[in-house]
């Protein structure tokens, strides 16, 4: 399919239209909300748990899952130009491989990123108040859901606080940790520990982190000049992120080593206590509420704009569909994404959430990547070994995390299936 005028050119889109989102967000905003939704999510969650996987091979893991993810940001980004549309990889497997693999990729989405919301609600919740953590988590899920209900700009001016606040912070913690008397460069050796399984299994889990620029692309319709806007916004927020966690990674390292690494609850705060700046603590856990706190808001705003998209198609229920007519924003689909993460909120718990979370949104770019294999070099093809190693990347990544993590996310992802073929079958899909 030729390009239209629009698309090779780069031209900005029209004004939305009766049920379309206005287009209010520039690059600046684009690469904010990415921001929003990675820094903070790995540094403060995923960095123990990945620790305890790969052991000394943590940053192995990290550079393969930064590989990985920039693949799937590069395919995202080409397709998202072109169909810049809410519902990210959801518009893109259906346009390029079929209904099915659309609404695969958007299920993925929907159930993975709705548990990362509950992760990072409970983040905020383990750090403002940990004898309260789930109803604390349930009161942010409330009130980020009327921040994003009242419109996206509103939403990035939110989120631009929160990112300086996080990149203050992250800043703070990586010169008290080098600067420590206690860092030591023996902590960042490979040691006889490291198997491939656990790189892979650490890769897996960091890739939790680095998943927010998807946000970018989810927002295709509240983009000016998508065109321009995403391909740009993408490698910049995801360039920006993986030099922050590659700095405070290493930073953790040199004063905590992998062993401590792994086995500590608040690893941020505990290297600032291990290279003798305690003080520093209370900084950092604030820090970590606010990260938590701005990677939900861009999470909700995603999961409800992929959300909005299957709605129009009703493969979820088309009541859900609504734009609101004043705030230009899926009201609906919002307040029923935030109704059901704050119920995830109140009854799970975080690390229980990032491996599900990982298997759902490496199956959604494994469908991203493959139908950026379909475009022509007109269309803005990337070279075709950076989708072809997102696939496969993706896949190893999947079935490398967690048993019970794969067990789990496989199940749900095959009840969406089965779902689809049954309504499919019975004349409803």
């Amino acid at each position: 399919m030729p390009a239209t005028p629009a698309e090779a050119g780069g031209t900005p889109a029209p004004a939305a239209g009766a049920g379309e989102l206005k287009r209010h967000l520039g690059v600046f905003d684009a690469v904010v909300i990415g921001l929003g939704s990675m820094v903070g999510a790995g540094v403060f969650v995923a960095l123990a748990p990945a620790a305890a996987a790969g052991g000394s091979g943590l940053l192995l893991g990290l550079g393969l899952a930064a590989v990985v993810a920039y693949c799937n940001a590069t395919s995202s980004a080409r397709l998202a130009a072109r169909y810049p549309r809410s519902g990210g990889t959801y518009v893109y497997g259906r346009e390029r491989l079929g209904e099915f693999w659309g609404f695969l990729a958007g299920w993925g989405f929907v159930v993975g990123k709705t548990a990362s919301c509950a992760a990072m609600a409970l983040t905020v919740g383990s750090y403002v108040w940990p004898g309260q953590a789930h109803a604390v988590a349930v009161a942010a899920v409330v009130a980020l859901s009327a921040v994003n209900y009242l419109g996206v700009q509103k939403s990035a001016w939110l989120t631009r606080g929160v990112v300086a606040v996080v990149l203050a912070v992250l800043a703070a913690v990586v010169v008290a940790c080098v600067s420590g008397g206690t860092a030591g460069s023996a902590h960042l050796r490979i040691a006889s520990d490291v198997g491939f399984g656990g790189v892979l299994q650490a890769a897996g889990l960091l890739f939790f982190a680095f998943a927010g620029y998807a946000r970018i692309a989810t927002l295709g319709e509240e983009v000016r000049d998508p065109q321009r806007t995403i391909p740009r916004a993408i490698p910049l927020a995801l360039g920006i992120t993986l030099v922050v966690y590659a700095a405070v990674a290493v930073a953790v390292l040199l004063v905590l080593g992998p062993e401590r690494l792994a086995h500590a609850s608040a690893p941020l705060a505990e290297a600032v206590r291990a290279a003798g700046v305690p003080g520093l603590g209370p900084v950092v856990r604030a820090g970590a509420a606010v990260a938590a706190l701005g990677s939900l808001l861009a999470l909700i705003l995603g999961v409800s704009r992929t959300t909005l998209a299957m709605a129009r198609d009703r493969h979820l229920p088309h009541a859900l569909a609504a734009v609101h007519p004043r705030f230009q924003v899926p009201h609906r689909a919002e307040s029923a994404v935030g109704a059901v993460v704050a119920v995830l909120a109140a009854t799970t718990d975080v690390r229980g959430a990032i491996g599900f979370s990982s298997f759902g949104v490496l199956a959604y770019y494994a469908v991203a990547n493959a139908s950026a294999l379909t475009l022509s070099p007109a269309e803005g093809r990337p070279a075709p070994i950076v989708p072809v190693v997102g696939s496969a990347g993706c896949l190893v990544l999947a079935f490398a995390l967690p048993p019970a993590s794969v067990l789990v996310g496989a199940a749900v992802i095959a009840a969406g299936a089965g779902s689809y073929g049954v309504r499919k079958a019975t004349g409803h899909a």
